[in-house]
Parts: C-alpha cells; structure tokens; sequence
C-alpha cells in the first residue's frame, strides 16, 4: 500500500517530549509510524502489530532495511493476541487505525482489512492503549474530526484524557476532515487545539505543514 498523508502527519506531529524507551504501533501496515518514531526519538524497543500477512512482510523487509533495524520488531498478530499475556508497558502507542464504513468496501480484502473500522474497533484500540501504557505514556491517533467527540468520550472511560489536539483541513477552504489526538492519564486543567492547513494550492504546501513533515520527504 502507498504511504498515505495520514500516516505522515501522525508520525510527525505525535508528541515524544517524555522521552519514550518503548514505542508500540498498532496495526503498522509496512512499518512506517514505527520508522518515523524510530527516526525522531532514541527509544530502544519500537515494537510493532500487523496482522495481514503481505504488509507484515514488507513491514519486516522495511524494518530490515532501515538504519534502525536493531531497534524495530514486527509482531505478525491480531491485536486480541497481542495483548493476552502483555510482557510490556510502552511509552508511546501509535495508531493511524482503520476507520471506514461499510458503504465505502471494495472488492479488495486486503485493502478493506487496512480500511474498515470493523477490522479494529476503537473500543479495542482503547482498551489495549489503557492495558499497554506507561505511567507517563502518550496515546497518539489519527482518525476523522467526525468521530473526534466520541473517541474523547471513549477514552475518557478508561481515563485517557486528550493532552494536545490537531484539527487538519487539506486547505484554507475546506472543512476540517482529520483530527491528530494524543492522550495521557492524566486530564489537563485547560486544553488547548489547533489547526493545520496541509496546501494552500495542489501540491502547494502550507509553512505549517513543510515544518511538520519535511524531515520524512526527500523533496518538499
């Protein structure tokens, strides 16, 4: 599968500012929050969930390839797997997850499996993220600004509360379509969001986003 924007704007944005050991992504595709991750931070242990059998794969052949290869591992398994008998707590979770309906399924499993929302409900998602993070551990999500308010509110019940908050628009004349979300355990007393404007014309990028993301593009 192709590198979306979504990916590289959660892997830019997600804040590493405690210092993360240990890093989790859930349902990593071919790796790429987890290269950028181990990329932007000096975490030891980047361990990675991917349960399609192709992208798992390519996730390993990427991990392989990568200058941080002794640092990356890719588990090939469900995520009700992976967290059966969870050995470790993470500083940071990653999730750039599924999050399409039925109306919008292909003929393509494998592509849907990635897509669809019933492939990784965020009830589960959630409940991992509480189950797997550190004490001072971060939970960073993209997912659409229409389920923002409900994904709060899910988080909220197992006392994961938003610390920073993104709203992104593709340009300055469009709605808002994603929210960047990053939660710890703790409820912060003011909090503050912003917004991101990714193009001002096609392929016109904002001084926003060129700041965010130029580290992870070889021309921007």
């Amino acid at each position: 599968m192709k590198i979306g924007t979504d990916s590289v704007l959660l892997g830019s944005w997600c804040p590493i500012d405690n210092k993360p050991n240990s890093v989790l992504d859930i349902g990593t595709g071919t790796g790429i929050l987890a290269l950028m991750l181990a990329q932007r931070s000096k975490a030891e242990q980047i361990d990675a969930i991917e349960i399609d059998e192709d992208a798992y794969e390519q996730c390993v052949d990427n991990f392989e390839a990568s200058p941080w290869k002794d640092r990356l591992f890719c588990f090939h398994a469900g995520l009700d797997e992976f967290i059966e008998e969870p050995e470790d707590e993470y500083d940071i979770i990653i999730s750039n997850p599924p999050f399409y309906s039925e109306d919008n399924k292909t003929n393509d499993s494998q592509r849907d499996l990635a897509r669809f929302q019933e492939a990784l409900p965020f009830e589960d998602l959630i409940e991992a993220a509480d189950l797997l993070l550190s004490e001072n551990g971060i939970f960073a999500v993209i997912i659409p600004y229409k389920e923002e308010e409900r994904f709060i509110d899910l988080c909220s019940k197992m006392e994961l509360f938003p610390i920073k908050v993104t709203r992104v628009k593709g340009s300055y004349s469009t709605p808002i379509v994603r929210s960047l979300l990053a939660f710890k355990r703790y409820e912060l007393s003011a909090l503050n969001a912003d917004e991101l404007v990714i193009e001002i014309n096609r392929h016109e990028y904002t001084d926003a986003y060129i700041h965010l993301t130029n580290a992870f593009y070889l021309k921007m």
